[in-house]
């Protein structure tokens, strides 16, 4: 059965649809409006209570929040497509590691930087300049800590890709694209590899597409 996927256009959809094509699942993509707010709609709110995105369907089996449905495919198809949990449990547990770090660490500044210059004049409020500055902030002391990481491993979990690289594809293409900051990342030798690395993945190069 193909797995629907809601709100394909926007962020954090993404890394859920790079996931499934690395597994190699099928999948229709399901357009949702977030400037419209068909993200409140009843018929939305029925498959996602909190009205965000994404949400997945497959078959009768609802599942929402992009890194939980991420494992969950992982996990379900570890054996179809490519590995991205790891071999053992160390490097399982590597790999939620540095799954964490981008959730709790990198996604909150870029998040409100994306929000603040892209988003903000769409959503009906001026950008805070001081939130950019200091989103900024956050953000090097992250990838400073990335780049000692990776001057010591191919990619954040170890040498093989993972789903803690595959979730900051995303919000980093939004960092090195429309927002005009790709120096964060070309700055910093080993950041600068890595993010070349991953982002020619044809996984994410399809996913662009779309």
């Amino acid at each position: 059965m193909v797995v629907k996927v809601y709100g394909p256009a926007y962020a954090c959809p993404k890394r859920v649809l790079a996931c499934l094509i690395e597994k190699g699942i099928q999948f229709e993509a399901v357009p949702v409006d977030l400037i419209k707010g068909e993200h409140r709609s009843p018929e939305y709110l029925k498959l996602q209570p909190f009205g965000v995105l994404p949400v997945i369907q497959d078959g009768d089996y609802i599942l929402y929040e992009s890194r939980a449905i991420m494992r969950y495919y992982a996990e379900k198809y570890k054996s179809q497509g490519t590995d991205l949990l790891g071999k053992n449990v160390e490097e399982r547990g590597l790999v939620e590691q540095w799954l964490e770090v981008e959730a709790q660490n990198y996604h909150p500044p870029i998040y409100d930087l994306t929000i603040h210059i892209l988003f903000a004049s769409a959503l009906g409020f001026p950008a805070d300049e001081k939130i950019i500055k200091e989103s900024e902030e956050k953000i090097a002391k992250v990838l400073d800590v990335y780049e000692e990481r990776l001057s010591k491993s191919k990619y954040l979990a170890g040498d093989f890709f993972s789903l803690a690289d595959l979730s900051h594809l995303p919000f980093t293409q939004y960092l090195v694209g429309p927002m005009n900051r790709e120096h964060m990342i070309s700055s910093r030798k080993h950041v600068s590899r890595w993010w070349n690395e991953i982002s020619n993945r044809p996984s994410w190069k399809k996913v662009l597409q779309l």
